[in-house]
């Protein structure tokens, strides 16, 4: 099975977000058809998420869409901001979404360590 676009994922995602009560916003827009995705969640409490694509290591026995990992976790919003400046230096063609949510929820498909 052919692996979505980032366009059409981060669409379909922000869609998803909407539709379970979250505020996601699209804060960078990346190359369409394969910029690395990242999302961060603030939990509205001063503290922020960050996920990224999970680490090739970890995906055996994932079977297509996108797989994530957590990067930084309840780390304050300015650290998020420095590494994704960071993280622009190396890919300018990342995408990067944003949603606030006090518990923490991202919707996304988390890689789970064998």
């Amino acid at each position: 099975m052919p692996r979505l676009t980032s366009e059409f994922w981060v669409a379909a995602h922000l869609r998803r977000c909407g539709v379970e009560g979250l505020d996601a916003v699209l804060r960078r827009r990346g190359a369409a058809e394969a910029g690395a995705i990242f999302v961060s969640v603030d939990r509205l409490d001063g503290t922020v998420d960050l996920y990224g694509p999970a680490p090739q290591s970890l995906l055996s026995g994932e079977e297509g869409g996108r797989v994530f990992s957590p990067i930084l976790q309840a780390v304050p919003g300015f650290e998020v901001e420095e590494r994704m400046r960071r993280e622009l230096r190396f890919d300018p063609d990342l995408w990067w979404l944003t949603i606030d949510d006090r518990l923490g929820r991202c919707e996304l498909e988390l890689a789970r360590p064998d």
